[in-house]
Parts: C-alpha cells; sequence; structure tokens
C-alpha cells in the first residue's frame, strides 16, 4: 500500500494516442540560446568618489541582460525552465503551473538536436497548454505540446542512438500505463506499462533500457470483473424532447428517468406525437464515458419506438453499439438504425463500440409502432468508477445495480459551473490568518464493488477558467482505502497534499494500492480540506475523485529491464540480473533513482534486504554498499566524476560506521567510502542539482545545490551552522557550504529540482529560483572606473547576514552581554513616512579630521571585525585596514537609524533611537564623536513626543547649528515640534520660529542661510507639502505651488547645483502602502507631476547623476543628466525593481535586488563621498599641464593671425593712398648717394669755426 504525495507522483486519467509521423519536420532546427544585452545607462560616477547604496536585501544585481528581473520565487508548488545569463544571474525561459520534474536533450540519429523534452506535473508550459509534457525549442523558446498522456511524468530518458523518448510516471497514454516511448509521436511499449508509478528511467551499460518505480509487474488498467458498474446519474440533467405528445401524463420526457419499464402508463411514459419522429435529450453538467445504454420500450396503447440512433452532442458523432438480438440470440451490430423490439416486456442492453468521453447525447426516433414511438425508461452505465463533490451527480439509487457514490460538504461551498473544465464544481472562498483546515471540507465515497489494486486520481479544475489563479492555494486529502482486518471498521486514515493552482485541468494520483469493496459499515472515501498555514483569500475547489482498479503480471519489485530489440516481453524475470536484484529486495520496494557509472548502476530508494538498505550497486550482481548502505530513504543521486552525491532522509550508514551523513552524502567511488558534506542538514534533501559558479574569478565550477524541507544547515568544524530555507550549495573544491567561504559570488534563494545538459547551449535548469550576481546584505558600493559594477563595502564588505525568525531582541540592561550572533536580523518597525523600516536606511562617508570612515545605519544586526555583534549602526574605517565596528552599548538593539549628519568629529544619528547614554536617556538621537569612538560626553536632551522619529538632519554650513527634522512635539522640556535646532557650541534647543508643525521627512541647504524643508506640514495653520525657512531672519515662507502636490513628500533632491528646482517623491493623501506614489518637478517656477506612473511603488530616494552620453533633449532633465530612482519600484512594462533610471521620458530597469528568502528586495538610499559632484560631468579629461598648453597655443595662433591681418590691411591703405615701392637697387648703391650729397656739404655748415685738428666745434 502507497500513499503518495503530489512531488512524487500524480495522475491518471482519459488519453488518447495521438501520433504526429512528420512531427519534427516542422520545427525549426535549435542551435543556441541567445541572451539580447541592455544598453549602459551611461552614468558617469567618476566625479562622486565612492557610491554606496543601502537597503533591505541579500543579492543584487545590474538590469545588463532582457529577461533579468526580482521577482520572488514561486511558492505555490510551480516551478520554471531557467537557464544562466552571462552574468551568472536565472534567466527564466518559461514558467510552469506546477512542477518540471524532469528534462533531457532530444537528438535525431544524426546528432540533431530536435529540443529539449521537459516533464512534470504541469497543466501550462509558457503560456501553452500542455499536459505533463511537452517540447523546448532553445532556439526561439517555442512550446510545443506532446498531447497524448494525462497524469504526471516523473521520468525521462532521450536515447540518441534510436532517437526515442523513453517516459515513466503516474499517467494513462494511448493503451499503456506509467511508461510509453516517444518516437514520432507516441508508441506503446510491448509490456503495455506498469501497474503503478515509475520514477526513474536510465540506460544500461548494455544497452537496455532500465525502468524503476514503486510496481511489482507489469500491466494497465482493467475493467472490474462485473462491467457496466456505475450509473451515470441522468436525473440531474437538463433533459428536453422535440415533438412530445400533448396526452397528458405522457408528454414529460423527465417521466422515464429511474424508472425499470415495469409501470408503464401516465407519469411514467414518455410519447413522442402521433406519427411523428421526435428526439429525447440529456445535457449535463459534467463528463461521463458511457459503456452501456439500457432502453426500455413502451407497449402503451400498442406504441413503441422501432429505430433510433444515439448522438455524443460534443462530437456530434453517431455511436455504434452491439446488441443481442432477442429473437435469434447471436450478437449484432447497430449505427443510425438501432432497433427495439415491439411488444417488449423487458430492457435491451446496447454496448458502446468505441467508448468516448461526452457531457450530453440525443436519441433519435425514426420509426415507431402503432400510432408513435415513446419510451417507458433509460439508464446509463459506465466502468468508471467517480465520486462528485456536487452530491446530485453521483449515481443514483434507482437501478438494479448501485448502492450509489455520494459525497458530503461542510462549508461555504457554491456551485461553479465547468467553464473549461469537463464539469460543474464547487469552490469555497475562505477567509483568515491562518485559513482553519477544518472551515471547509468535502468527503467523497465512491461506489467500489471489487476489492483490488486501485489508482486513486482527485480532479482539479483550472484556474484560468475562473478567474482564481492569484487565491489558489494547496489541499489536504485525506483517504480511508481498507477496513481494519476484515472487521468493517476504517483502517488508520492516510494523507498528502496537493496544489491547486494548476492553470488547466489536472489529474494527480494520490494513491496506489489495496482498496477494500464497500461491505458492511465500511466504505472507502477521499476527504478534501483546506492545508494548513495558509493566508486567506483562499481559494479550494472539489470536483470529483477517480478510482481505476489495476492489472498486474506480478513477478517484479521497483526495478524491470528492457530489451528495445524483443518485440515480445518474457514474463520470466529470472534471466535478467536487474529483475533479479529487485526481487532479492523486500516486497514493496520503491526505486526513486538510477544512475550509470561505468559497468555499474547505482539504485537509491525506500528498500530493505538482510544486507542491502536504501542504496546498492548492480554490476554482474547486487552488491551493497559500504555501511549496508544508508539508515533511511534515498530521493536523489548525481555522479560527478567518481563522486556520488546522494539526497534523501538519512543521518548515516545503515551500522551506524560513518556518521554526519545528516540529508546528504558523498559516495567516493574510487575510496569506495562514505563523506559527509560538512555535517549535513537538518531535514530530507529530495534533490540534487549540479549548477556552475563563479568560486574563483571567472572560473566557473560545479557546484552541488541541494533541494529539499529543512531549515538549517548543521556546523561543523569551525563553521557554525547557518539557517537555510530548503536550499543550500556544497561546493567541493573548498569542501565547505557556499555560505561559510567570503567570496563574492552569484546568490541563489529557493529550489531546484533537475538539470539536463543541451549541446551548444547552457545547461537547463528547473525549479523556483530568486537570484542576484551579488551576494550582499543591505549595502554595497558601485564602481564605474572599469564598466559599471557593484561591489563590496571595504575589503570584505560589512558582512551583514540574515538571521532565524525566532533571534530574540536583548532588553537594554543585558545588550552589551547579547549573543555572538554571526546573524543579522531584520525587525520591521512602522515609520509615520509610511513604509517598514529593515536591513540598512541611511549611509554616509566621512573624510575628514584624517579619518576616512563609511557609515552605515538602519534596523539589523551585523558582525565586528573581532567578531562581536552590531546593532543598526555600523563603521568601516578605511583608514585602519577597513577594520568594522559599531556603536558601544547603550543604545537599544530595537533601535533604527534613519538620518545621519557630521559637523566636526560629530556624528549625529537619528531615528526611531532610544537608550541611555552617560547616564541620560536618549530618544530619537544620539551624538558619537568618530575621533575617539566614542559617544559625545554631553548629549542632546533627548525629544519626546508620540512615536518620535528622526527622519532628517541638516547641519547648518560654516555654523554650530545642526538642524534636525522628524516626528517630535518636544525637545527635553522645550516645545519645539517636527524642526528644532541643536547649537553645538552652547549645547542647547532652540526653535526655528514658531510656525510649523507636523511631520518633516527632508532637510536640504540651499545656501548658508536657506533651508527648504519638505514633509506632511502645517505652516501658520496651511496644509503644505515644501516650505523654506531663512535661518537669518528666522522666517518660514511657503514654497510656491507645494500645496498642490498630490500628497505629502516623502523624498526631496536637488535638480541642479544652484538649488532653484527641485525634485519631490511621495504618495497621495491617504499614505497607504496601496496608495499610488508620485514624482514631480519644481522648475523653479511650477511643479510638474511625471508620467508614467509608478503604480503603487515607495519610492525613498531621488538622486541626479551626470552621464557619459546624452540622451534625447526634454523638458525635464539636461541632455547629460538622468534622475536614479530607488525603492519598492513597480515600473510600467517591467515589473518590480529595486533602482530605475528615468532619463526624462521613460524609466529604465537599473537596480535589481532580492532577500534570502526570494521576496523583492529594496533600496533605500544611494549615498556618495563627493557631494559636491553630483552636478558635475566627469567625461574623460586632459591633464591641468596640457590644457595651459593647448590655451597658450591657441593664443599664439591668434596673435599671429591678428600680425598677418594687420599687415594686409596696412598694404591695402598704402596701395589706395598712391605709395609706391622705391628703387630698391640705387637705393642700396652708396656710392650713388655719396656722389648726390657730399659730405662736407652735409657737415660744414654745422659749426663755423673748427678747433684744433680740424674738429668742429658745436
Amino acid at each position: 500500500m502507497r500513499w503518495f504525495s503530489s512531488s512524487r507522483s500524480s495522475t491518471l486519467g482519459d488519453a488518447t494516442i495521438i501520433l504526429f509521423a512528420s512531427f519534427f519536420s516542422s520545427l525549426p532546427i535549435a542551435t543556441a540560446l541567445t541572451f539580447d544585452p541592455i544598453p549602459s545607462p551611461n552614468l558617469d560616477l567618476s566625479q562622486l568618489g565612492r557610491v554606496a547604496l543601502a537597503g533591505d536585501f541579500d543579492s543584487i544585481s545590474l538590469y545588463q541582460f532582457q529577461g533579468q528581473n526580482q521577482d520572488a520565487f514561486i511558492t505555490n508548488g510551480s516551478t520554471s525552465l531557467l537557464t544562466t545569463f552571462p552574468n551568472g544571474d536565472f534567466d527564466t525561459l518559461a514558467q510552469a503551473d506546477a512542477v518540471i520534474q524532469t528534462m533531457c536533450a532530444f537528438t535525431a540519429t544524426d546528432g540533431t538536436l530536435n529540443g529539449v523534452v521537459i516533464g512534470g506535473n504541469f497543466t501550462s508550459l509558457g503560456g501553452t497548454e500542455a499536459q505533463s509534457i511537452a517540447l523546448f525549442n532553445p532556439n526561439n523558446s517555442q512550446i510545443t505540446p506532446l498531447p497524448g498522456i494525462t497524469g504526471k511524468v516523473n521520468s525521462l530518458y532521450c536515447d540518441p542512438k534510436s532517437a526515442t523518448v523513453y517516459v515513466g510516471g503516474s499517467f494513462v497514454g494511448g493503451n499503456s500505463s506509467n511508461a510509453i516511448a516517444w518516437v514520432t509521436g507516441w508508441t506503446n511499449l510491448p509490456f503495455a506499462g506498469f501497474n503503478g508509478p515509475v520514477t526513474s528511467i536510465t540506460m544500461a551499460p548494455s544497452g537496455n533500457i532500465v525502468f524503476g518505480g514503486a510496481f511489482d509487474g507489469l500491466g494497465n488498467m482493467t475493467t472490474p470483473d462485473k462491467p457496466d458498474g456505475q450509473v451515470v446519474n441522468i436525473g440531474t440533467s437538463d433533459v428536453t424532447a422535440t415533438n412530445p405528445s400533448t396526452s397528458p401524463g405522457f408528454s414529460s420526457p423527465q417521466n422515464i428517468i429511474c424508472k425499470t419499464g415495469d409501470q408503464d402508463g401516465p407519469g411514467n411514459t414518455f410519447l413522442f406525437a402521433d406519427n411523428t419522429p421526435g428526439s429525447w435529450q440529456a445535457q449535463f453538467a459534467f463528463g461521463f464515458n458511457p459503456t452501456k445504454l439500457r432502453l426500455y420500450n413502451t407497449n402503451q396503447d400498442g406504441r413503441g419506438t422501432q429505430t433510433w440512433r444515439f448522438t455524443d452532442l460534443d462530437s456530434g458523432g453517431i455511436m455504434n453499439f452491439t446488441y443481442t438480438d432477442p429473437k435469434s440470440g447471436a450478437q449484432a451490430f447497430c449505427d443510425a438504425t438501432c432497433p427495439l423490439p415491439a411488444n417488449n416486456q423487458s430492457a435491451q442492453d446496447f454496448h458502446f463500440v468505441n467508448v468516448v468521453g461526452m457531457n450530453g447525447f440525443r436519441i433519435d426516433v425514426s420509426a415507431w409502432y402503432g400510432s408513435g414511438g415513446g419510451f417507458s425508461g433509460i439508464e446509463l452505465f459506465q466502468d468508471d468508477i467517480y465520486a462528485f463533490a456536487i452530491s446530485k451527480f453521483n449515481e443514483p439509487v434507482c437501478d438494479d445495480v448501485s448502492d450509489g457514490a455520494n459525497s458530503i460538504a461542510t462549508g461555504p461551498w457554491t456551485q461553479a459551473p465547468p467553464g473549461t473544465s469537463t464539469s460543474a464544481y464547487l469552490t469555497a472562498q475562505l477567509q483568515g490568518s491562518p485559513v482553519q483546515p477544518d472551515s471547509a471540507a468535502v468527503t467523497f465515497y465512491p461506489d467500489i464493488k471489487q476489492s483490488g489494486n486501485y489508482s486513486v486520481t482527485i480532479y482539479t479544475p483550472g484556474c484560468v477558467g475562473d478567474n482564481t489563479c492569484s487565491t489558489r492555494g494547496e489541499v489536504n486529502l485525506t483517504g480511508i482505502m481498507s477496513n481494519s482486518q476484515g472487521t468493517g471498521t476504517a483502517a488508520s486514515p492516510i494523507s498528502t497534499t496537493v496544489f491547486q493552482t494548476n492553470d488547466f485541468d489536472k489529474y494527480d494520483q494520490v494513491y496506489y494500492g489495496y482498496v477494500d469493496a464497500d461491505g458492511g459499515s465500511f466504505k472507502p472515501s477521499v476527504t478534501l480540506t483546506p492545508a494548513a498555514n495558509q493566508k486567506g483569500p483562499l481559494t479550494v475547489v472539489a470536483q470529483r475523485v477517480r478510482f481505476e482498479l489495476i492489472n498486474s503480471t506480478g513477478g517484479l519489485n521497483g526495478l524491470f529491464e528492457y530489451n528495445p530489440n524483443q518485440a515480445t516481453i518474457s514474463t520470466d524475470f529470472s534471466n535478467s540480473v536487474i529483475d533479479s536484484a529487485g526481487m532479492q529486495l523486500n516486497p514493496g520496494a520503491e526505486i526513486n533513482s538510477l544512475i550509470v557509472v561505468g559497468n555499474d548502476i547505482f539504485v537509491g530508494g525506500n528498500f530493505s534486504s538482510s544486507n542491502i538498505s536504501n542504496i546498492f550497486s548492480i554490476n554482474d550482481s547486487a552488491a551493497p554498499l559500504p555501511g549496508g548502505g544508508l539508515n533511511s530513504g534515498v530521493q536523489d543521486i548525481y555522479a560527478d566524476g567518481n563522486t556520488l552525491y546522494v539526497g534523501g532522509n538519512f543521518t548515516s550508514t545503515q551500522d551506524g560506521s560513518t556518521k554526519g551523513l545528516n540529508g546528504v552524502a558523498a559516495f567516493d567511488m574510487s575510496s569506495n567510502t562514505w563523506q559527509p558534506l560538512g555535517a549535513g542538514v537538518n531535514g530530507i534533501v529530495m534533490h540534487v542539482v549540479p549548477i556552475q559558479l563563479n568560486i574563483t574569478a571567472n572560473q566557473p565550477e560545479t557546484v552541488i545545490t541541494v533541494n529539499g524541507f529543512f531549515s538549517q544547515v548543521n556546523g561543523f568544524g569551525g563553521n557554525a551552522s547557518f539557517p537555510a530555507s530548503n536550499f543550500a550549495v556544497w561546493v567541493p573544491s573548498r569542501q565547505n557550504w557556499l555560505n561559510n567561504l567570503n567570496i563574492n559570488t552569484v546568490a541563489i534563494s529557493g529550489r531546484l529540482v533537475t538539470q539536463t545538459g543541451v549541446p551548444g547551449n547552457p545547461a537547463l535548469l528547473a525549479g523556483s529560483i530568486s537570484s542576484g550576481t551579488n551576494s550582499a546584505s543591505d549595502a554595497v558600493g558601485l564602481s564605474s572606473s572599469s564598466g559599471l559594477a557593484v561591489q563590496q563595502i571595504g575589503s570584505s564588505g560589512v558582512n551583514i547576514q540574515k538571521a532565524p525568525p525566532s533571534f530574540t531582541t536583548p532588553s537594554p540592561s543585558n545588550a552589551s552581554n547579547s549573543t555572538n550572533s554571526t546573524l543579522h536580523t531584520k525587525r520591521a518597525i512602522s515609520s509615520l513616512s509610511g513604509a517598514d523600516v529593515n536591513g540598512a536606511a541611511t549611509g554616509l562617508f566621512y573624510t575628514e579630521s584624517n579619518l576616512n570612515i563609511s557609515i552605515i545605519g538602519g534596523h539589523f544586526t551585523a558582525r565586528s571585525s573581532s567578531g562581536s555583534s552590531i546593532s543598526n549602526l555600523l563603521f568601516v574605517n578605511n583608514s585602519a585596514s577597513d577594520t568594522v565596528t559599531g556603536l558601544p552599548p547603550s543604545i537599544d538593539t530595537s533601535s533604527t537609524f534613519l538620518a545621519l549628519g557630521t559637523t566636526g568629529t560629530s556624528l549625529f544619528a537619528g531615528g526611531t533611537v532610544t537608550g541611555r547614554v552617560n547616564n541620560g536617556d536618549v530618544n530619537g538621537l544620539v551624538v558619537y564623536d568618530l575621533s575617539t569612538a566614542a559617544y559625545a560626553p554631553t548629549q542632546p536632551p533627548a525629544l519626546a513626543g508620540t512615536n518620535v522619529a528622526v527622519n532628517a538632519i541638516a547641519p547648518q554650513p560654516s555654523s554650530a547649528s545642526v538642524y534636525v527634522g522628524g516626528t517630535f512635539t518636544n525637545a527635553g522640556s522645550f516645545p519645539c515640534p517636527a524642526l528644532c535646532v541643536y547649537d553645538t557650541s552652547r549645547a542647547q534647543w532652540t526653535r526655528p520660529g514658531q510656525a510649523l508643525s507636523g511631520e518633516v521627512t527632508g532637510l536640504i541647504w540651499s545656501n548658508q542661510n536657506t533651508l527648504i524643508v519638505s514633509g506632511n506640514l502645517t505652516l501658520n495653520g496651511d496644509s503644505t507639502q515644501v516650505a523654506t525657512y531663512n535661518a537669518q531672519a528666522q522666517t518660514y515662507t511657503a514654497f510656491n505651488g507645494a500645496n498642490g502636490l498630490p500628497g505629502p513628500v516623502t523624498v526631496l533632491a536637488a535638480a541642479d547645483s544652484s538649488y532653484n528646482s527641485f525634485w519631490a517623491a511621495g504618495k497621495n493623501k491617504t499614505l497607504q502602502a496601496s496608495s499610488p506614489s508620485y514624482i514631480s518637478k519644481y522648475d523653479g517656477t511650477n511643479w510638474q507631476v511625471i508620467s508614467p506612473s509608478l503604480g503603487t511603488s515607495t519610492i525613498y530616494d531621488l538622486q541626479v547623476l551626470s552621464l557619459t552620453q546624452n540622451h534625447a533633449s526634454n523638458s525635464l532633465l539636461a541632455d547629460n543628466q538622468a534622475l536614479l530612482v530607488t525603492g519598492q519600484l513597480q515600473l510600467p512594462g517591467f515589473g518590480n525593481a529595486s533602482g530605475a533610471i528615468f532619463d526624462g521620458v521613460t524609466f529604465q530597469p537599473f537596480l535589481l535586488s532580492n532577500t534570502v528568502d526570494g521576496g523583492a528586495g529594496t533600496l533605500r538610499t544611494a549615498f556618495v563621498e563627493n557631494p559636491a559632484g553630483l552636478f558635475k560631468g566627469g567625461g574623460k579629461h586632459l591633464a591641468v599641464g596640457f590644457v595651459v598648453l593647448i590655451g597658450l597655443a591657441i593664443a599664439l595662433a591668434l596673435i599671429f593671425l591678428l600680425v598677418v591681418a594687420g599687415i594686409l590691411v596696412e598694404r591695402d591703405r598704402r596701395r589706395r593712398e598712391g605709395y609706391t615701392p622705391i628703387n630698391a637697387q640705387n637705393f642700396l648703391s652708396r656710392s650713388n648717394n655719396i656722389d648726390r650729397v657730399p659730405p662736407e656739404s652735409l657737415f660744414g655748415p654745422l659749426g663755423g669755426e673748427k678747433l684744433e685738428g680740424g674738429s668742429p666745434r658745436l
């Protein structure tokens, strides 16, 4: 007897084999997956120094490729087809509405890739309706359904030599159960499947195909010993007729329902009008598969039906029948003119030649006896054993064969129409947090006439048809299948759970095993209720349960070897070493995993024998592994070289010789030894899936993911235990868990189920994953020096880690002695600005007084460099080897820091901060001396009021005054609502004017004396969102047009370096998380609310950044600027993001983040080392010396051009005034000039009288 959970098996139902002889001829040839990169945002961070981002996240990625997202991983039982982007992030190729259980690459005999076959219990894949199996084309992501299977596919094996896909699971297809093959269409295997589910398929070293599962023989579904035993309830159908008689008591077509022909007469007989053909029709709200029709002819007044035909209203087809000729006793056939004998004294049975599902039928009477046709009774039978949630659909009790199936429903059930499903069903809308499991229930009681092995299937209508996909959840199914040792009382119940999140109709096999027939007070039953621990609103549906009798050859025990070259199958299984190995196990073996390494087949599951427990190998014979195997079940095996990685529910080897194998273990085939993976996990490992990760820079290597049901990875050696939500990564090269390695690599959370290699492509994986390219918590750096990249703050990050939900906050009295935990707790508190604060909320870089410190504040716990615990405010001393420290004890660990500011070496840290420092109470604000790494000796008097919170701190330039804004009414005993000034020179509070109250969320100094104040303000009794304060005149002025903003301002940022324009963001006036958000630009004159809207986003920060390349011109932003928006964003046409770039027209996703539990992350702020550089574009600059030289060269060139121009102008002037050139020859001849004017003639007259010696006197 086996009761299967929905994660390990699924459904059986009806299927018709469909062959596609040329199916693959129409498929495009798959080549390779391609990824479309996103254009760079061209941010210029060169003038900003260090840039950091703070928020609530455990992984963060730049948006670099189409398809990246920060959606939470799905927890409703659904999975997706995945691969990895070049940056290591995970890409969702197609989402399924349930579990993708198995995959394999399907290649033709010439090596051409036909696609990847995907199997599971889904009903849709990538938005395409596909029942349990489909083909994925890696080249174009096309999904092609492979119809013909009803149920769940557990295992696939693609044989490239024969181009055959072997399919195993819990299903029916064609004439096979639980196993079938695909070549160019569905092909029945010669043994028609198994009498139980198949969970694993592989190829033996011999080339034969090996099936593993929970079966004990070859076989198929069979009919009961007494066929046609289930009655279709015609009484609940919509019955109509054409051309009825007008005789009183004979005109109603309902007369003949639940009648056996013994009461021919008024009220019991239906007659057609005299000498007129007519029809009798029944339309049902449920589907059925009729096998026999029983008609009672009337003999009223010599009338009766002579010939008739039966039409299926769904297909319009006329059905074929066999019947026994009442005269000859021979078998006869009929279709369009089936006969009924005259003067009929008993029923005439007609058996359907083809069993076809339908929801309605019509009987047309074409000939009659006497004056007209008619009937005195009708019954319809089937072999299918159903119990419907809608009780009136169940068997009537008026027939001569049935005690009747029935059901009992309790709770707020209502009947839903069939829609796209096969029948109407019950639906219940449940509320509560959590929803109580007993708030609604349906118990199904089938009509079981024959004891035997049955497959029990629950039918679940799809959620698309009734538009309830967003509220569907999980149900618990409890079954009672047998009485207690024949006493007539029920045996112990058995149970499982099933997700109801399927898009289209789904069929889950929930039980396979022995079922007792009805007898005495015992009746088998299945009860459906909501599963525990679900939040409302929750939609639960209940339709029907089916029981199918199983036939079997016997002789097997979980293993079967199939030779594809043999057309017939011998039931002498002793000739197969593999079959014999299964028979050596104790009866009831369940094989979960098969893996072939070399010439050995390794078998894992739930089984035992005298020397084998749960795992063994087969070569020439079955052989136990060291220690006798493992001490509990094996769920999955993966082989990596000579190492087997095994997952399951074990804790050690069977003999206890190797311990620490908790849930997962490694088996070294070369040394034939078991090895622990650390100390394992504290639960069950269901799937072992390899992936590639960059553990060393740009060196991908294989790591092992373990997935299952556990909450912790156990500590070992010097490694402490750490919380893990059903997922962990083992790094074989480091022999350690990824979480214990101080490396910055891809962060992953969620679960993986399976993977497959694909020729010419990255590996494909299936699961539900949330990932980020950088595994960092709450604070990271952003660099553009070598291309835009996210990086750690400090040399080894800030070491902020997630803590388990059970973390308790130390009281103030013992805060200094709080646990030395490595974990990080993010505790939500309510902020009046409209959001809960978790993780990092604020930060700054301090680079004055020969100090270089990165400061991060918020609501978290981290670890210092010395190993001590840090709460809510940490310092990374970049001038002391990046040492990480925190505040000294005294501040309550329940505090949250929301704002930071410095003056001198004093750090003002504000928020919802409480504690006692220097024997004085602290509330809202504390001052810390960065130079001494101690609290300032003098602390500001504590702020007071209801829900005190400091949201903004703004030291006044060139002043001793520090402005503090938030939610408070007093500073000490001094009234000072919303905005207060602390004078550091006098150590006292003052109130800046008397006109302002409300809540302050932002403060910006536009110059030395002008402060811009934002929030939810009241100024002189009038409401406004932004005000201006003149510190010199101590007066307030309402900001132009600010009272017309849609709601209070939660974020304010300068839009230019002159502080004449601003950006503001907030929520509308309701201040609810679900309220619409807005972003508005003040251009110096008017406010303009921008579009497109970001819906119900919560915007935490705005920052104008420079660009290296201009965008198209617009009125909102300069061509070389963009607006960085951070928060919890909902971007039009994209979805969730943590950061976006706005170019004045559109929002481009920029930063994506997630939390460790798979939820969407949050970015609260971006802070920079050099705020003065925010409006200074960088680009590529020349050195100053080169700039000077170039300027000098330009100046000289200009002077030269001016001189040349002057010469040319002067020559032109001389030419116009008549100047002519002199004779150069004459001018240059000295003798000629002397001849013209003798020297004595020139100088003689100058002196007259001569001095002695002949010199003239002057």
